[in-house]
C-alpha cells in the first residue's frame, strides 16, 4: 500500500465545531492509502460487495461489475507479490498476479460464478488487444523518430544472434539431459520461441502433426506446457534485470532501447512534441481513437493477406510516425492513453487472463527435470546474448536483453507479463517484433525441418 497522507499540525488547536472537519481529514487520509491504484476505503467496500454477491451466487457479467472484480483481484495479487521478500525483486507482483489466480481456480478456491463471469468477459471482449493497441501506438508515437528507426533496424541483430545461440545451447543441454540434440531443439527449444499459443504452439502442432502423421491434439498437449514454463523463466529473468538496472544505471535506459544523440531535434514535430505540457481531454480521446483506428486497419490487412493484426498495426503506426502524419499534441494524447493503460489496466488484465486463460495443470506438467533444465538454458542464453550483443551495438544491454527474453514469451499476453515484471512497458513495440515476427520465422523453419528430417 502507498500513502501520501500528511498529519495536520494544527488539529489539536481547533475548536469543537471543527470536529467534523477533523473527522473528514481522517477519512481523507485513509483515502490517500492505496492498494495499487484503489483508495483503501473504496477497496474495502469493493471487497465486501464482491463477497456479498459471491455468497448470493449472483455475480453480474455487466462491464462495470467485471471491472470492479478484475481491478480488485489484480491489485490484490500485485500487492501480495510486492510484499514477499526475494520474490519482490524478480517481478513478484506480476508473478503473483499471473499464477495465484490460476492456482486458486484449479483448486476451486474462487467462487464458481465469479470464475465463470470473468472467463466469459475476458474471452468475449478479448481486451488484451485493446491494451496492446494503447501501449504500442502510444509508445511509438511518443518515441524519438531517430531512436525508432535505429532501434527497429538494430533489434534484429541481437534477436537473430540470441535465437541461434539459444538453439545451439538448448539442443546441447537437452542432449546432455538425455532428450537428444535435434529432439530438444524441435520439441523444447522451438516451442519456447514460437511466439505463444495462438500464433505459435497451435500452428506448430498442426505442422508437426501433418508432417509426421500424428494427432494434433497429442502434439499440442506435449508442447503447450513448455510454452508456459518458458514464459515463467523469462518473467523471472526480466524481474532480475529490473533489479540489476536499479543498481547499475549505466546499463539501462529505463525503457529506452538506445541512447538519444545530443544533436538538435530532427524536425519541427519533435521540438513541438517536447514543448507540449498541457493537453485537453478531447486530445487524449483523439489519441486513443487514433490507435483503435490503426488496429482496425490492421484487422483488415489480416483478412486480406493473413498478416496478424498486431503485426500489421505495428508496421502501420511506425509508418504514421515516420511520415509525421499526426501533430505533436495528438502524439502526446496517445502517450497519456499509453500511461493510463500501463498504470491502471496491466494488473487487472493479468488477473483476468490468469483466471480465464492460464491453466495451472499446463504449467505443472512441464516440470520434468530434463525439460526444466533445457528451457532454463534456452531462455538464459537468449537473454544473455541480447545483453552482450546489445552492449556491443551501443544499445542499452538491459533493454535489449528484455526484448530478447520476449522471444520466449507467451504471445501478446506473455509480452505484457514479461514487460510488467521488468517495468519496461515502453518496449512493447520491440517485444512484438520479437514475439510475432521472431515466432513466425521460428515456426516456419521448424515445420520445414521436421517435414524434411521426420524426427519423432
Amino acid at each position: 500500500m502507498t500513502t501520501n497522507a500528511v498529519a495536520d499540525p494544527h488539529a489539536a488547536t481547533r475548536s469543537a465545531p471543527a470536529n467534523g472537519k477533523h473527522r473528514a481529514s481522517a477519512l481523507q487520509r485513509l483515502m490517500e492509502i492505496r492498494v495499487g491504484i484503489i483508495p483503501l476505503p473504496i477497496y474495502a467496500l469493493l471487497v465486501a460487495l464482491i463477497a456479498a454477491f459471491s455468497i448470493k451466487g449472483k455475480i453480474s457479467g455487466e462491464v462495470t461489475v467485471m471491472i470492479a472484480i478484475i481491478v480488485v483481484g489484480g491489485f490484490t495479487c500485485a500487492e501480495i507479490g510486492r510484499r514477499i521478500p526475494i520474490l519482490n525483486v524478480i517481478g513478484g507482483s506480476s508473478l503473483m498476479t499471473i499464477f495465484l489466480p490460476s492456482f486458486l481456480v484449479a483448486h476451486q478456491l474462487l467462487p464458481a460464478p465469479l470464475v465463470q463471469q470473468v472467463t466469459t468477459f475476458t474471452k468475449s471482449t478479448n481486451f488484451i488487444y485493446l491494451f496492446i493497441t494503447a501501449v504500442v501506438v502510444g509508445s511509438i508515437l511518443s518515441m524519438d523518430r531517430r531512436v525508432l528507426i535505429q532501434g527497429f533496424v538494430k533489434i534484429f541483430i541481437p534477436l537473430a544472434a540470441g535465437s541461434v545461440a539459444a538453439l545451439a545451447v538448448g539442443g546441447t543441454v537437452g542432449w546432455i539431459c538425455g532428450i537428444g540434440f535435434w529432439r530438444s531443439i524441435l520439441y523444447v527449444v522451438v516451442p519456447v520461441m514460437a511466439g505463444g499459443v495462438g500464433e505459435g504452439a497451435i500452428p506448430l502442432s498442426i505442422g508437426y502433426a501433418e508432417a509426421l502423421g500424428l494427432n494434433q491434439g497429442i502434439v499440442l498437449g506435449q508442447i503447450l506446457p513448455l510454452v508456459f514454463f518458458g514464459n515463467l523463466v523469462a518473467i523471472i529473468c526480466c524481474g532480475a534485470l529490473k533489479s540489476l538496472g536499479k543498481r547499475r544505471a549505466d546499463l539501462t535506459g529505463n525503457g529506452q532501447l538506445q541512447p538519444v544523440g545530443n544533436g538538435a531535434a530532427d524536425d519541427i514535430s519533435e521540438r513541438a512534441h517536447s514543448s507540449v505540457t498541457n493537453i485537453d481531454v478531447a486530445t487524449v480521446a483523439a489519441g486513443g481513437i487514433t490507435g483503435i483506428a490503426i488496429y482496425v486497419f490492421g484487422t483488415l490487412i489480416y483478412s486480406l493477406i493473413g498478416l496478424p493484426a498486431p503485426v500489421a498495426m505495428l508496421f502501420l503506426v511506425v509508418m504514421v510516425k515516420l511520415l509525421k502524419a499526426v501533430p505533436a499534441s495528438l502524439e502526446e494524447g496517445a502517450r497519456v492513453v499509453f500511461r493510463f493503460f500501463v498504470t491502471a489496466v496491466t494488473y487487472p488484465l493479468l488477473f483476468s487472463t490468469a483466471v480465464a486463460l492460464t491453466p495451472w495443470h499446463e504449467l505443472v506438467e512441464a516440470f520434468h527435470p530434463a525439460n526444466l533444465v533445457t528451457i532454463i538454458a534456452t531462455v538464459l542464453t537468449l537473454t544473455a546474448t541480447g545483453f552482450y550483443v546489445g552492449k556491443w551495438l551501443k544499445m542499452y544491454p538491459i533493454e535489449t536483453a528484455i526484448v530478447n527474453a520476449c522471444h520466449s514469451g507467451l504471445g501478446g499476453t506473455g509480452d505484457v507479463m514479461i514487460l510488467t515484471a521488468a517495468e519496461r512497458m515502453e518496449l512493447m513495440p520491440f517485444a512484438q517484433v520479437a514475439t510475432r515476427i521472431g515466432g513466425a520465422i521460428t515456426v516456419t523453419l521448424a515445420i520445414i525441418a521436421i517435414a524434411h528430417f521426420k524426427i519423432l
